[in-house]
């Protein structure tokens, strides 16, 4: 049994509210996407969407200038994903970010691309059917804990 849930602080507000945008704005682009995604290497996702083509896109939030000055491990999203980018609310300084990831500017209602997304190294199919496999698994336990929450 967990302890009681501590409130959430300013920046995890708005990240949350940047990746419901883009989740927004993703499925408008035929994409399916999960939020807080673990991978196999024990590191989270922000947000991880697969195209109806089998394409991964791996999206690093970043809610303040800190949150990017302190968290320097986005380089090692690289190869669990086809396509990877920031994505940021608009007041964020975008030139603290480097110029080659993709760039999506959200709030809680849409986001917008502002810079081409990043194309990785070609993942292997081992990889990519294991990570297609824990997509499918984690949306279905989600979807059975909201239908099903006392379990």
């Amino acid at each position: 049994m967990s302890g009681p849930e501590l409130p959430a602080t300013e920046e995890e507000l708005l990240a949350r509210r940047i990746a419901r945008g883009l989740a927004r704005a993703l499925g408008r682009e035929g994409w399916t996407s999960l939020a807080e995604f673990p991978l196999a290497s024990g590191r989270r996702a922000d947000l991880m969407a697969l195209s109806d083509d089998g394409r991964f896109l791996l999206i690093e939030i970043k809610s303040s200038a800190q949150d990017f000055r302190t968290d320097r491990k986005w380089p090692e999203y690289l190869e669990w994903c086809d396509l990877f980018a920031f994505a940021v609310a608009e007041d964020f300084p975008f030139d603290l970010l480097p110029p080659e990831p993709g760039l999506y500017v959200a709030d809680a209602y849409d986001a917008a691309l502002r810079r081409p997304l990043q194309a990785t190294e070609k993942m292997a199919a081992a990889r990519r059917k294991a990570l297609t496999l824990r997509f499918a698994r984690l949306a279905a336990d989600r979807l059975r804990r909201v239908l099903d929450p006392g379990v």
